[in-house]
């Protein structure tokens, strides 16, 4: 075997070798990683713009990891003090109303013909039915609290993972263009085409964040003001669920108003239970199905359709952070699809 051939095959091998016992050291950090990126690409004008009068690098990252902490949890915080406030509300209804809650959908027109069948086919008294439906209401909340209490774990893990991806956030402030720089060094293409990619990288994880926040601001406009309109109490603290719902892949919004369509019902409103479910599927998830993939196509150029699609498929094989990897790995494959007709043209 010639000697420069071998030379090139062990390179190859151990790049290969080394490259994939990488991929294992980082496969336990590659979520929060990639969120760590993105969420450094979406703030890094604010590092600019604080390093511009600071002149320092750690304070600038520092000062700016702040302000992503306070945009990012102070929602969260706000949203978990209105929650806790409506938890209170519906603990004294449920307490000076007893079963009288029970008693009113138990003789609501439609359920009422149900509840007599049951009582007349299994020979039992109305108050004999309660009983029973009290009792595994009261087996089920006991084994949701074993869940939740289970899942504490899982949420200890949230917590390091959030941890993770902060100080990824800080360091690629810190570091990110000589990061970057590198990474430019060693793509195989000419300046042109190295700085056409990650110009696209960038313009659609900023174009997908924004276009996700957009979409879940309108979601949640539109939630709250038909949730006003059909007089389900808390309207601006449902919309402000809905904001939040927007970014939980498959059922997203739905959560919400879902929920609102049953209350509907359950109070005799059933013509404001139907108008909302048409609002949910026709108006709020069409927002989510036709603005997201809009947004993005601006930055990418690629058809509506495909960009749908990668978003629901990126999110199937990669978890939440999909909506933002479908469509770029789409128009990643594409640029260097175009690269390599460039190069055989050549």
């Amino acid at each position: 075997m010639d000697k420069n051939r071998f030379y090139t095959l062990t390179l190859i091998f151990l790049v290969f070798v080394f490259g994939y016992l990488t991929y294992l050291i980082l496969k336990p950090f590659l979520y929060a990683i990639s969120w760590g990126i993105v969420i450094s690409l979406v703030f890094y004008p604010f590092y600019n713009f604080f390093f511009k009068y600071i002149k320092n690098t750690t304070i600038s990252s520092v000062i700016t990891l702040l302000v992503i902490l306070f945009i990012i949890f102070g929602p969260f915080t706000y949203l978990a003090y209105l929650i806790i406030q409506e938890i209170n509300v519906l603990i004294e209804y449920i307490k000076s109303h007893e079963l009288n809650v029970l008693d009113n959908i138990l003789q609501y027109p439609v359920i009422s013909n149900i509840t007599k069948k049951i009582l007349n086919v299994f020979n039992m008294s109305y108050a004999e039915l309660k009983k029973i439906i009290v009792t595994n209401l009261t087996t089920l909340g006991k084994e949701l609290l074993s869940r939740i209490t289970s899942s504490i774990g899982n949420i200890v893990s949230t917590i390091v993972d959030i941890v993770f991806v902060f100080l990824t956030v800080f360091f690629l402030l810190l570091d990110g263009p000589v990061f970057l720089k590198k990474i430019q060094d060693y793509m195989p293409f000419s300046k042109n085409h190295k700085e056409k990619l990650i110009k696209q990288v960038k313009e659609i994880i900023i174009s997908t964040i924004y276009g996700g926040v957009t979409v879940a601001l309108v979601q949640g406009l539109i939630g709250g003001i038909a949730f006003l309109i059909l007089g389900i109490p808390s309207s601006v603290f449902w919309g402000l669920c809905m904001f939040f719902s927007s970014f939980i892949p498959i059922l997203g919004t739905f959560i919400i108003w879902g929920p609102g369509s049953l209350y509907l019902f359950f109070n005799g409103f059933f013509l404001k239970g139907f108008i909302l479910i048409f609002i949910g599927i026709f108006v709020i998830s069409m927002v989510d199905n036709i603005l997201r993939p809009l947004i993005v196509k601006g930055k990418t150029k690629l058809p509506t359709i495909l960009i749908f699609f990668s978003i629901l498929g990126g999110i199937k094989l990669f978890g939440f952070i999909g909506f933002i990897m479908g469509p770029l790995v789409l128009a990643l494959f594409i640029s260097v699809f175009e690269i390599f007709k460039f190069s055989e043209e050549k």
